[in-house]
């Protein structure tokens, strides 16, 4: 099991960047959230079995149709046990 914060840049907000990360973690099993930024970045906190989370990031970096994926930075985290399922934070 790993964790890991990730930082999404570029035309990543008003383009259903949030709702695609949500689909794609619950298709995985994976637990965790997803939240726009002040600074018009997304922030993604993931955790779950490691090939499932690389995949995901993976394809996180595709993003939906609308948006443009230019960086993204990931930190390793603490894996914490009460999260449980995945959700998008306001």
């Amino acid at each position: 099991m790993v964790a890991y914060r990730v930082y999404v840049s570029g035309i990543v907000q008003g383009v259903g960047f949030r709702a695609y990360t949500k689909n794609l973690a619950e298709s995985y099993g994976l637990d965790g959230w997803v939240r726009n930024m002040p600074d018009g970045r997304v922030e993604i906190f993931v955790q779950g079995d490691k090939d499932l989370v690389w995949d995901f990031l993976k394809r996180v970096s595709d993003g939906p149709p609308l948006s443009k994926v230019e960086l993204i930075q990931i930190q390793k985290e603490v894996v914490r046990d009460e999260e449980r399922g995945f959700s998008i934070r306001y």
